[in-house]
């Protein structure tokens, strides 16, 4: 005895829709990286040591932050010889204030 297809049309559409969540996701997340696939396997010397840079907690190295500097995108890339104007100042480190 056979399954009638009507027991088995909520199953094809909880799988149609975390197909479509999915590739939702992956379309996201392609976007923000300005159309690249996102990097995986980070070694763990690209990281940059937390306690030095307390301000910039989120980076993950500082090829990829330069490149998010020049470029506006963590993912992207430039060919230019020289830096853009005022990148001389944008410096991700930062000074602790001094109290006198």
């Amino acid at each position: 005895m056979g399954v009638p297809f009507e027991a088995l049309l909520p199953y094809a559409i909880m799988t149609g829709f975390f197909a479509f969540s999915a590739v939702s996701v992956g379309k996201l997340k392609e976007m923000q990286n300005g159309g690249k696939k996102t990097r995986r396997g980070i070694d763990q010397w690209d990281r940059y040591d937390r306690s030095v840079m307390t301000s910039c907690a989120y980076l993950h190295t500082p090829v990829m932050e330069r490149d998010r500097r020049l470029t506006g995108f963590m993912r992207g890339q430039t060919d230019k010889p020289v830096a853009p104007e005022g990148f001389e100042l944008n410096n991700p480190w930062r000074c602790e204030e001094r109290f006198i």
